[in-house]
């Protein structure tokens, strides 16, 4: 077993004084043909060149992506590689020849945020863009994807490298008393969706009298047209790993799950690596870094059932039982798992908790607004030119997203809403875009902050199809278990179906209305009080599309009238 400095140390000389090629092999990359790129140049690199499959930069257009280094030089982004380009590169690499022509950009240093450093590769090529200067990454700030697409996921040294387990060794020469506070210092809010301050909950579950106590990460992503989670956990597992311990230690449990959907096998497989490698090194197990303090990880598969990202749901199916909501309170950090305090976070909020233990909760309340701090991870998808993962600090304009970042619409085409939150989220009209992006700010607009799934819609999307297609997936994953959201998505459903085939009446809307508000104040979880929100704001913003529909034409040219 290596220390971690002896690991730091090996990390540094494999992405500095290595020469290498690295193959984005995160979902997406796969997707688009990363594989046959990674087996093209397997056998041609070998001996001369490192291959390294590495997570996802987050640019998901651009994929299949390659990366290139010689030492002492800066790295090499190549885009939309095919296997027959990636072997020119190796070639010409392994003739000591750096393919500039074929780049579309270039890293000359990579921050390392947990100490304020960089990796310095080496000086900038001229007239090669720069990493940092791409209209993608540029305005984006990058602390949850802090080390993706850098690092190989399972790849302790390389973690090291960037300062892995730094707060983890930090935080075990603290008081866990002092852990919490730094967290309630930071304003970190729950990343899941509903917003609740992670250092309030914790407090609550270390001031509970009862024992064992668990923490539980909510891996459950299953949001369509979202994958912030997922990638999270295929590019950079131990930092969710490292937050996870530290909240145990602070909470004082002994025993931890992260609970993901098995739809997921590419996170499962490296989250089993990355755990068996932290229990190799002693990161998890006895005496953790000769602290003292022991911890257990268990990694538990969800069949995929939407309903178990509500936490209550969650606990049932970690226990064995069918996964449905229970009334609240009292809550899982009162009485959760087997009955016992329970702390639930879901994936970025762990990822945040390494960073405010090192950089300390002031530092970390610097991004953000002074109720929103920090940043939030977004798949931006939909009808864009650039489409991708794109971080940036809570508080950042809508129309910035969309338009500097995401490039704005496809040629020809208007962006005329953006859905944000999910399935349960709400759909923004055009003339809120200037809105900035908090909990509280698409709260009063009727959306949600959700996981972070965000997808732009433009002038060919009918709103209407929309919000039926949205209700279609709630109605299908309601676990069915209290009446207001088995039966009420049910009818509204099948009255927008109605209306898309011209056979709805005036009234049909005021029942829709209303149905959706019974539905959202009566509901048994969350899924069922979110649900009516894409009706509820399509019905808000874009009423005159439901007059058309009324009137037996669909604008956007989508539905078929009868």
């Amino acid at each position: 077993m290596r220390s971690l400095e002896r690991l730091r140390q090996d990390g540094l000389k494999r992405l500095l004084e290595t020469p290498w090629v690295a193959v984005g092999m995160a979902s997406c990359g796969l997707a688009a043909g990363a594989k046959a790129v990674f087996d093209a140049i397997s056998d041609l690199a070998e001996g001369d060149l490192l291959i390294r499959k590495v997570g996802c930069l987050g640019d998901c257009f651009r994929e299949p992506i390659l990366m290139a280094h010689l030492p002492g030089r800066p790295i090499l982004l190549f885009q939309e590689v095919s296997p027959e380009k990636a072997q020119e590169i190796v070639l010409r690499l392994k003739q000591n020849e750096l393919p500039l022509d074929l780049a579309y950009a270039q890293i000359s240093s990579w921050k390392k945020i947990l100490s304020g450093g960089s990796l310095v590769f080496g000086s900038p090529f001229p007239g090669l863009l720069l990493f940092e200067e791409d209209p993608f990454f540029g305005p984006q700030v990058r602390l949850i994807l802090r080390a993706a697409g850098l690092i190989e996921p399972t790849n302790l040294a390389e973690y090291t490298a960037l300062d892995g387990f730094k707060a983890l060794k930090k935080a075990l020469s603290m008081p866990p008393e002092a852990v919490i506070s730094e967290v309630k210092a930071s304003g970190l809010r729950g990343r899941g969706g509903a917003g609740f301050p992670t250092g309030v909950k914790w407090a609550l579950a270390r001031s509970q009298k009862s024992y064992p106590r668990y923490v539980i990460c909510n891996a459950d992503e299953g949001d369509p047209g979202a994958y912030m989670n997922r990638n999270e956990l295929e590019s950079d597992p131990f930092m969710i790993i490292e937050g996870i311990i530290i909240g145990a230690y602070a909470i004082f449990a002994k025993e931890g799950f992260i609970y993901v959907r098995d739809e997921y096998p590419l996170a499962v497989k490296r989250l089993e690596e990355a755990i068996f490698a932290a229990y190799a090194h002693g990161l998890l197990g006895q005496n953790i870094l000769g602290s003292g303090f022991s911890f257990d990880l268990r990694l538990v598969k969800g069949g995929g059932a939407f309903v178990c990202g509500e936490e209550t749901a969650l606990i049932a199916s970690i226990e064995g039982r069918l996964g449905r909501p229970c009334p609240r309170p009292p809550y899982p950090v009162e009485r959760g798992l087997w009955g016992k305090p329970t702390v639930i976070n879901n994936v970025e909020t762990w990822a945040n908790i390494p960073l405010i233990v090192v950089r300390g909760g002031k530092w970390f309340k610097t991004f953000g607004t002074e109720d929103n701090a920090g940043t939030k991870v977004f798949s931006v998808v939909g009808k864009l030119k650039r489409v991708g993962l794109v971080e940036v600090p809570l508080g950042f304009s809508m129309h910035k997203l969309l338009f500097e970042i995401a490039g704005g619409p496809l040629q020809g085409r208007r962006l005329k809403a953006v859905q944000t939150g999910g399935p349960s989220g709400g759909c923004l009209p055009e003339s809120l875009f200037d809105l900035p992006i908090t909990y509280e700010s698409l709260k009063a607009y009727g959306s949600i902050m959700g996981s972070g799934g965000l997808v732009a819609l433009d002038d060919q999307t009918c709103m209407v199809d929309m919000a039926r297609y949205f209700l279609s997936f709630t109605m299908e994953e309601s676990c069915g278990k209290c009446l207001p959201c088995r039966e009420g998505l049910y009818q509204m459903w099948r009255i927008l179906g109605e209306i898309q085939k011209g056979k709805g009446r005036a009234e049909d809307l005021e029942t829709l209305e209303s149905l959706a508000y019974v539905v959202s104040k009566t509901s048994l979880c969350g899924l069922g009080m979110t649900a009516p929100n894409p009706v509820l704001t399509t019905l808000r913003y874009f009423g005159e599309e439901y007059q058309a529909h009324l009137q037996g034409s669909c604008p956007a040219g989508v539905c078929f009238q009868t």
